[in-house]
């Protein structure tokens, strides 16, 4: 398994990545990096675990949806109850604050 040194948010991460994989773990990264920097960039999130678990939601409701996250451009979603394509999520972002406590609840 060869090691990789990427960067996610100005953070360096070394990443374990198999022969051949290079490009594949690349282009996640880039995306991760995209869909973090957008929601960061809106200035309505500012922890780094919520902003990671907010990405981690937009990139896999993206997948359910049938997208390709390689070819989508990453779009910050505004958080707040008016939602047409996403379901309920300040329900989410309430079980988010209730599961990371008052260290977590930042807005």
């Amino acid at each position: 398994m060869k090691q990789m040194e990427v960067t996610i948010m100005g953070q360096s991460y070394l990443l374990g990545c198999p022969e051949g994989g290079e490009a594949a773990l690349g282009q996640a990264v880039s995306q991760v990096d995209k869909e973090m920097c957008a929601i960061r960039d809106s200035g309505r999130v500012k922890a780094r675990e919520r902003i990671a678990v907010l990405a981690a939601l937009n990139l896999a409701y993206q997948l359910a949806e049938g997208g390709n996250t390689a070819t989508k451009p990453a779009s910050p979603k505004p958080i707040d109850n008016n939602l047409p394509d996403l379901p309920d999520l300040a329900g989410l972002m309430r079980r988010l604050d209730e599961a990371l406590g008052h260290d977590g609840h930042l807005i």
